[in-house]
This record gives structure tokens, C-alpha cells and sequence, in this order.
């Protein structure tokens, strides 16, 4: 595999040292993530703005948690499924939620597994989802907005989690105890 530069403000291209600024003011560090796509300032700057778009989306922190974690488990993102635990810590998601998510077993509302279950369709489909998946979802209570959104998710998380398995991006220290590894 390639080896990838965890770049810092000071060894990053010009155009990505505003958007590591970024990171720092966001996360309180350069996540290594952010660090490997300096590297490329318009994947960065791509994967910071859908981060924040699908922040500021219709879905409430758990759907939120719940669509990047199932993108990040299907995909087997060494990185971003302890990246994102720690996440839903600090947005105060039920860890009954995020155990589930993270061990493939059944959520705790039927509403949250009719999310999992549409979003999974839409990855594993790459898009073609069949008509009985899409009304299983708007009959959960979903729009027809929020079938958009799933689709900005995944855009989003394609750019970390193939940068991550490309680059074996190593987990950042205060992740490292949610380290995570697909059920085989």
C-alpha cells in the first residue's frame, strides 16, 4: 500500500492549510483523516462541506448516527467506526444505539432499523433500491427529502472510508479505546 503523509498545517499544500484551520477549530485537532486528505485540498475541502450539510440536514443526532455508522460498518472503516462512536458519545446518542450499529444487531426502535435497513439498501444497491425498500422507509416515517440526505451521507462517507482503507489511516488517540473490527 502507498504510504500516505499525515500532513500538519506546516507540511500541507497551501490550499489545504485554511482547511486544517478548519479542523482545529471544529474538532480541537487535525484529525489524521483530515491530515491524509490535505494531500488533495479538494477532497478536504468536499469531505468538510458534506460533513456539515449532512450535520444541518432533517435527520435528528441518532438518524445521523445512525446512517454514517451503517455506511461506516458496511464499508469496514477501521477508522471512522471509532472515529464515529466517539462521536455519538458527544452528541449524547444512546450507546444502546451505537452497540447495535457497530455489532450488526437490532436497533432499538423500529424506526431507526427501517433507516438502517434503507440505508443499506441504498449502499449495497449503489443507488438502485427497489421500490419495496423506498416505501418500507416512507411508511417508517421518512420523506422523500431524507432519501436525498442518505445519498449525501454516502457521498460523504465514500470519501473517508475509501481514503481510509487506501491510506490505513491510523485512529486517532482519543478513538483508539473504540477501536472496532467487522464481524467476520
Amino acid at each position: 500500500m502507498a504510504k500516505f503523509t499525515l500532513h500538519d498545517k506546516q507540511s500541507a499544500p497551501q490550499e489545504s492549510k485554511g482547511l486544517l484551520e478548519n479542523s482545529v477549530e471544529a474538532f480541537g485537532m487535525v484529525p489524521n483523516l483530515h491530515a491524509v486528505m490535505a494531500e488533495a485540498p479538494g477532497l478536504l475541502e468536499a469531505y468538510q462541506q458534506l460533513h456539515q450539510l449532512f450535520l444541518d440536514s432533517s435527520f435528528d443526532d441518532e438518524e445521523v448516527t445512525v446512517v454514517w455508522q451503517t455506511i461506516n460498518v458496511e464499508h469496514a472503516c477501521h477508522y471512522c467506526v471509532p472515529a464515529h462512536t466517539g462521536i455519538a458519545k458527544n452528541m449524547n446518542v444512546d450507546d444502546a444505539i451505537t452497540e447495535a450499529l457497530r455489532n450488526e444487531t437490532p436497533l432499538p426502535t423500529d424506526r431507526l432499523e427501517a433507516l438502517r435497513e434503507f440505508t443499506l439498501a441504498l449502499v449495497r444497491g449503489r443507488g438502485n433500491v427497489d421500490q419495496k425498500a423506498v416505501d418500507a422507509f416512507l411508511e417508517a416515517g421518512f420523506t422523500k427529502r431524507q432519501i436525498l440526505e442518505v445519498i449525501l451521507a454516502t457521498a460523504q462517507k465514500v470519501m473517508s472510508n475509501y481514503t481510509n482503507h487506501l491510506a490505513e489511516t491510523p485512529v486517532d488517540e482519543p478513538f483508539q479505546k473504540f477501536e472496532w473490527h467487522k464481524a467476520s
